[in-house]
């Protein structure tokens, strides 16, 4: 699972890097599906992936800003490498003993809903790839080439201070 947490954190990173060679207001402009705009949806990646570990699985006061306030490729970079190096340890330090250990989240509707960790992180790495495959086809749409989504031949370092080049 480690693995694809770090696929998806590398990916993330070459995204920003796209967006910096796209125009504000490309990236800012209403598309269908999803969220329905390239940086806004970065931003939602980074939001929901420190929400669920940091607030949802370790209970800590989390401080996610509203999208309006970290509107930029950068901030959205600066806000992505925050919340990876408070979320990284846990990951690193996951093992077995936690994949059935239950998280209550409340809806929208104020209802608690049980899942496990297991499911909760792998809900996560669905989730931006999922989000991902979205960019790749917006990108296509303004005529540029999208980031490679492909694993094979990607590298990775399972190491604790391991950040995305």
């Amino acid at each position: 699972m480690l693995k694809l947490f770090e696929y998806n954190w590398q990916v993330r990173k070459e995204w920003l890097d796209w967006c910096e060679t796209v125009s504000r207001e490309e990236l800012l402009k209403k598309r269908t599906g999803g969220i329905g705009y390239l940086l806004p949806t970065l931003y939602h990646i980074v939001a929901v992936e420190y929400g669920w570990i940091c607030g949802g699985i370790q209970e800590q006061a989390i401080n996610i800003p509203e999208f309006g306030d970290v509107a930029s490729v950068q901030q959205i970079r600066e806000l992505s490498e925050r919340c990876h190096a408070e979320l990284a340890p846990f990951l690193y330090n996951w093992n077995d003993s936690l994949e059935e250990r239950i998280m209550i989240d409340i809806t929208d509707e104020g209802e608690e809903e049980p899942h496990t960790y297991g499911e909760v992180l792998r809900h996560l790495i669905a989730h931006e790839i999922h989000h991902i495959g979205q960019l790749s086809v917006w990108a296509r749409e303004i005529g540029k080439e999208p980031v490679s989504a492909n694993l094979v031949g990607r590298v990775f370092s399972s190491h604790p201070d391991y950040r995305p080049s």
